[in-house]
């Protein structure tokens, strides 16, 4: 008797289950929903190729070198990084006196437990990035780990720099009310395509590179887009460095095994 009723009760959630998938399929085709302009021109990031990509990638130093630089003097004023410390940096080729002079340019809170109060000082190689003093809901996100947070990763991120525009023509005739709020800027490849940072690589040569590299709109974007793929994963050659004797040992180990497997019970299988 439970058996039958067991049976009824599951029959009876499945056809419901049915039922409400087939009136939802119906709807959805005789009535879909409307379009949205997010919807319609929301883009996904433009490719980005990187020397870290792929399981035999590395960082490339000088690339990452520029990128901080294009942080420090474009990003820093709004945007902290404080999962990554300054002695962090000698993973992009900095030597100890060049960590300690860029720490030296940041000013971070030091409490004193004594007197019960804070007071700023220059940074040290010990510490992390100060945060940004922004408050409130709006403040712009942390950038340490910005690229495993968003979609597309590095490519998101150099998307999002160059991806600035005027708002079509055509979305504004087809979506009058997506109109750009004042204090706004479209970008399609912002999720709701008004984003409120201004534009932060305005032009060409905004910054000067110390190894000669042309300084464009987009080359910046891309160093800067490398150097954040780093600050969420800084580990990463390491990882693939140690991976592969890794995965070597295990292929080895298996092979073994089932050699000795086979030695084992070869005997045992005759009879």
């Amino acid at each position: 008797m439970i058996r039958i009723f067991s049976i009824l009760v599951g029959a009876f959630f499945a056809l419901a289950l049915l039922w409400s998938a087939g009136k939802g399929t119906y709807a959805y085709i005789t009535e879909p929903p409307a379009a949205t302009a997010e919807a319609v021109y929301h883009e996904h990031p433009k490719a980005l190729a990187l020397s870290s990509d792929g399981a035999f990638g590395k960082f490339d130093t000088r690339q990452l070198q520029r990128g901080f630089q294009v942080y420090k003097e474009v990003c820093a004023a709004c945007h902290s990084l404080k999962y990554v410390a300054f002695r962090d940096l000698k993973d992009l080729g900095y030597n100890d006196e060049e960590v300690k002079a860029i720490a030296k340019g940041f000013k971070v809170n030091d409490y004193n437990a004594t007197a019960g109060e804070v007071k700023q000082r220059d940074a040290t190689p010990k510490d992390h990035f100060p945060p940004v003093a922004y408050g409130g809901a709006g403040s712009p996100p942390d950038l340490s780990l910005i690229t495993k947070a968003r979609h597309g990763g590095g490519a998101y991120v150099r998307s999002l720099l160059t991806g600035y525009e005027d708002q079509p023509a055509e979305l504004l005739k087809r979506f009058p009310e997506a109109k750009t709020p004042d204090g706004l800027f479209y970008n399609p490849y912002f999720a709701n395509l008004n984003i409120a940072m201004p534009k932060p690589l305005a032009s060409d040569g905004q910054v000067t590179y110390s190894d000669g590299t042309k300084a464009t709109v987009d080359q910046m974007a891309q160093d800067v887009s490398a150097f954040l793929v780093w600050t969420a994963e800084p580990k990463l050659d390491k990882r693939k460095q140690t991976g592969w004797p890794v995965l070597g040992f295990l292929l080895f180990a298996s092979v073994l095994a089932y050699m000795a497997y086979r030695t084992v019970w070869a005997e045992k299988k005759g009879h």
